[in-house]
Formats: structure tokens, C-alpha cells, sequence
């Protein structure tokens, strides 16, 4: 722990930061002083906001700066997994503003716990300490029990609430308990200071084996793998449907950006030894999630399940550790989280306030009804399945290329073979979309230009991105994690 008296402070690292909590603090305060202002004032400046701080992280592109005596870094790694938080903070406040027409309370509440949640999301991406990343996780996760909880005359957003808090506290026991054991081992708990104690160390005691055992436990809490998975069918279901995009994407990228720079800067020799453990893991998230998923009528739990599955497919990443390691994790997270917005997002539109379109039975005719909404929804399906010439299919192939060059082969076939199982579930909506009768006389209640524009805006870099990966692939390539 760096002498907190003469810890170097530079502003300038944290900017992004603390534009983003300004903001937050903004929004909040204008909401209670002025009750009656406009819902579109606070949606503007929250916006505002995020292109704030995305305009301050562009300042630091190229440069790799340590502040906080090293327990803070702004490398390429941190550059891309901001960039990455605000645009999917964007499009979540976009498609929150016609969510939020149906509430006149707590919309404020609502926005400024997006920007305090994104502001944790940064600090993770920089996190270069255990502590700073421990802390910024909880700041991220604390705004989503309140957020997954904002439909107060919901039981089951309540439930989720309550379910998203206890299991997200039992996780940070596991987190911390880890840390403790480290920092007893290291006396530190910076990442490079662990990696060096690590590598000096002629024989590593047990408490270093147990203690990097925990932290990796709280991660996988984190990320929603099997056997830490049982939470996100249930508040994925609850949640705002926002919201659920928003935990699906952001949150799960927060946690991988996480995992990576802990695994890549001080874990390194740890993971030839849990490889097989990893494999097994990796394997059985694929399969249960795939799985499971085939059995969901609800659209809202199926992309739960499909949520695991893919967590699954970037541990593979983590099993081959090899030098596409990191750009196939960012590419892959790139395309996750646009094809799980556009799909929740569809969702949001096709609901009201009375009745959320969350039966599979209620996209029937959609396809005839809204030719463009179900085009971009049919994009959106056959990329999470995987099917060229879509983001998803690259970032598979990506992932499974790095597997079978490392000699994973049976790994790869499995992640192939569950690729296929997906196509039923994912395929189930697309027919349901052009095949089916509309059952019941369905009231669209969430329709606006934002909303659509957010849809078919990731529909198209979808489909961009799956033709002309080049470009995200080499930002990948060049986000390393910065030596300090």
C-alpha cells in the first residue's frame, strides 16, 4: 500500500472520471431542486455527459500514464475499454429516454446511476491495483441493485433487486477475501508489486493458491459462469429491460476488462496450472447455457442463459492464452455488446407500459408488420448464433482460431458444436418473427426515432463490422496492457 502522504496525483488520468460524477451529481441535483424539469433537459445532459469524457479519454490516446503511485494507469488496454463502456452508456440513455415516458418519478435517479455505474466501469479499465479494482466494481455494481430494483410497483424487479444484491455481496466476500490473502503474501496489493513477488518467490505458500482461487471465484460471480450463473436468469428477467441491456453488456464487459488486466499483469504462471480447470469450466458454461437457453419461452431469460453461453466462448480465450488473447477478448466483447443491445432494444419497443413483450409468442407477425424491426432483429439473432457475415461470426472465429492454435482443438469443436445448438433458440424468434400468426392484438406502446435509430444503427455496424472487421481488429491488436 503506497504512503498515502505522498501518493503523486495527477488530475489528468482521472478526468474522464470525474467528469462523469460531476455529471451524475448534476442531473441528480437539477432533478430534486426542479421536479417539474423537463425529462429531455436530463436525458441531454447525461449525454453531454458521456461525449464529455469521451472527448477527455480521447486526450489520452497514445500516452501510457501512471497517477495514484501506480495504482491507477491509462494505457490502450484502459483507452479501448473506456471507449467501449461509453458508447454502450449512450445507447442505454437512448433507449431509456422512451423507456422512462412511462415513469414520472426517480428519472433523474434513473441517469445519474448510469453515470455513477460507467464512472466505476472506467476506473476498472485503469484499475492497476486490486483495491482500485475491487472499489470501482463495487461503485458499478452498487448502482445496479438500486437499477435492477427502479420498477418499485414490480415484485419481480424488486426480487431481482434484492437477488442481484446478496448474491453481488457474497461475490465481494470471495473478492476480498482474496485480496487479503495476497496483499498478506505480497504486502501490496498492486498488480506489477504481486507479479514481482510472484516471480521472486523460490516456493509460493498455499495462501497465494488460495487467495488467487478466491479472487478468481469473485470474477466468475462476476462474468455469470457456471457455477456462479444461477443469479441472471432471474434479475436479467426482473430488471428494467434498460437496465437488463445495460448489466448484459456493460457489466460483463467491466468484469472480462477486469479479468484480463489482473490475469495478463500478475497471474500469468497461474494459468498453465489451471488450464485444465479452465477448460473444464469453459466447457460446461457453453453447454449449460446453450442448453438451458433451448427451454425459454421468456426472451428476456433465454438471453440470459445465451449471456453464459457466451461468457463461455471468451473463456476459451483464457484457456488458449496466447498472443490473440487480448484482441480476440476485445473484439469479441465489441460485437457482444451491440448485438445485446439491439436485441433488448427491440424488446423495448415492442412493450408498453402495461404488458412487456417478453413471451416468444408475441414476435409472431412482426416480421410482416415491421419489415425493417425484423430485419435488424433477424441480424441480431444470427450474429449471437455466430452466422456470417456478422460481428458475431467474426468474433467466434476469432476466439476458436486462438484455441486451435494453442492445440485446443476438442475445445474449439465443442465451442462449434454449441454454436449449432444456439441456432435453434436463436433461430425460434426469427420464425416466430415471419411463420407465425400473431396470436392477440398486440399494442405497441414505445415507439420513437431515438429508439429506432439505436436499433438500426447497431444492426448496421453489426453487419459493417462481420464484412469489414479490419478496423475494430487492429484496434484490438494495438490495446496492449502498458508495462509500469
Amino acid at each position: 500500500m503506497p504512503d498515502l502522504t505522498q501518493i503523486n496525483i495527477n488530475l489528468q488520468a482521472v478526468m474522464p472520471e470525474i467528469s462523469l460524477c460531476i455529471g451524475a451529481l448534476a442531473v441528480l441535483l437539477l432533478n430534486a431542486l426542479f421536479p417539474k424539469i423537463s425529462r429531455q433537459l436530463l436525458v441531454f445532459l447525461s449525454i453531454l455527459t458521456l461525449l464529455v469524457s469521451f472527448r477527455l479519454t480521447m486526450n489520452l490516446w497514445g500516452n501510457s500514464i501512471t497517477a495514484f503511485s501506480g495504482m491507477f494507469i491509462i494505457d490502450r488496454f484502459s483507452f479501448y475499454a473506456k471507449m467501449l463502456f461509453f458508447i454502450i452508456a449512450f445507447l442505454i440513455i437512448v433507449v431509456s429516454s422512451t423507456y422512462l415516458r412511462d415513469f414520472e418519478f426517480g428519472v433523474g435517479e434513473y441517469l445519474s446511476l448510469i453515470l455513477f455505474s460507467t464512472a466505476g466501469m472506467s476506473f476498472i479499465a485503469s484499475g492497476a491495483d486490486l483495491l482500485i479494482i475491487f472499489l470501482s466494481i463495487e461503485i458499478m455494481s452498487i448502482a445496479f441493485y438500486v437499477l435492477a430494483g427502479f420498477e418499485r410497483g414490480n415484485f419481480l424487479s424488486n426480487e431481482a433487486s434484492l437477488k442481484y444484491f446478496l448474491v453481488g455481496a457474497f461475490s465481494s466476500v470471495f473478492l476480498l477475501y482474496g485480496i487479503a490473502l495476497l496483499y498478506g503474501f505480497a504486502g501490496t496489493s498492486n498488480l506489477r508489486g504481486i507479479a514481482s513477488a510472484i516471480s521472486t518467490s523460490s516456493s509460493l505458500p498455499v495462501i497465494v493458491f488460495i487467495g488467487t482461487s478466491l479472487l478468481f471465484v469473485g470474477f466468475l460471480f462476476k462474468i455469470a459462469a457456471v457455477p456462479f450463473h444461477m443469479w441472471t436468469p432471474d434479475v436479467y428477467q426482473g430488471a428494467p429491460t434498460p437496465i437488463t441491456a445495460f448489466m448484459a453488456t456493460a457489466g460483463k464487459v467491466a468484469a472480462f476488462v477486469a479479468l484480463v488486466r489482473v490475469i495478463e499483469t500478475s497471474f500469468l504462471p497461474f494459468i498453465d496450472n489451471m488450464s485444465e480447470v479452465l477448460w473444464i469450466l469453459c466447457a460446461i458454461t457453453m453447454t449449460l447455457g446453450n442448453l438451458v437457453a433451448l427451454a425459454q419461452t421468456n426472451i428476456k431469460r433465454m438471453l440470459a442463459y445465451s449471456s453464459i453461453a457466451h461468457a463461455g466462448y471468451l473463456l476459451i480465450a483464457f484457456v488458449a492464452m496466447n498472443e490473440l488473447f487480448i484482441p480476440s477478448v476485445l473484439f469479441y466483447l465489441f460485437a457482444y455488446a451491440l448485438m445485446n443491445i439491439g436485441a433488448f432494444s427491440v424488446v423495448v419497443f415492442l412493450s408498453s407500459k402495461e404488458k412487456e413483450a417478453v413471451n416468444i409468442s408475441a414476435y409472431a407477425g412482426i416480421g410482416y408488420k415491421y419489415p425493417l424491426l425484423g430485419v435488424c432483429m433477424t441480424i441480431f439473432m444470427i450474429s449471437l448464433a455466430g452466422i456470417p457475415p456478422t460481428a458475431g461470426f467474426m468474433g467466434k472465429f476469432y476466439i476458436f482460431s486462438s484455441a486451435i492454435k494453442s492445440g485446443f482443438v476438442n475445445l474449439a469443436i465443442i465451442g462449434v458444436i454449441n454454436s449449432v445448438i444456439s441456432v435453434y433458440y436463436y433461430f425460434r424468434i426469427i420464425v416466430y418473427m415471419y411463420m407465425k400468426e400473431p396470436e392477440e392484438n398486440w399494442i405497441y406502446g414505445r415507439f420513437s426515432p431515438q429508439l429506432l435509430a439505436v436499433i438500426f444503427s447497431c444492426a448496421a455496424v453489426i453487419m459493417i463490422v462481420g464484412i469489414f472487421p479490419d478496423f475494430v481488429i487492429r484496434l484490438a491488436k494495438i490495446s496492449k496492457i502498458a508495462v509500469w
